[in-house]
């Protein structure tokens, strides 16, 4: 699992204060970056030539509030790994350490010359299967 703190800012949220609905995959595809960054991989994985990782879904579960000034954990887990595609999901809890949300993601690897599925690069398939967890949405 990846872990990834956050301040949740007052532009984050809606007047009340509570984090914007839409935000929350904002925040999720923040710790998604960061992630990427601490697999130290040679390629840069956003300016690939060979490459595009597109998220094909995307689903979020909403179970309590985020608030402005609140750190947010953002906790990453692979939860399916195959040979063109990969699932995230992203538990975030707040400074009670309470689940907030749930996100999901699948990403899957197409090859930029015809835009067909691809295999997962190795190097990056590798540092997947260090967060690989059993987790059920």
């Amino acid at each position: 699992m990846f872990q990834y703190k956050r301040r949740i800012n007052f532009y984050d949220c809606d007047p009340a204060g509570i984090l914007f609905y839409g935000r929350v995959y904002m925040i999720c595809h923040e710790a998604y970056e960061i992630m990427l960054e601490s697999f130290n991989l040679k390629d840069n994985s956003w300016t690939n030539k060979n490459f595009v990782v597109p998220i094909i879904h995307s689903e979020a579960k909403y179970r309590k509030p985020l608030l402005a000034g609140e750190t947010a954990l953002i906790e990453i887990s692979v939860t399916i790994l195959k040979d063109s595609s990969f699932e995230l999901t992203y538990l975030i809890k707040n400074d009670k350490n309470e689940i907030t949300n749930n996100v999901r993601t699948v990403h899957v690897f197409l090859n930029k010359s015809d835009w067909k599925k691809s295999k997962i690069d190795k190097d990056i398939k590798e540092k997947l299967k260090e967060h690989l967890v059993n987790y059920e949405y």
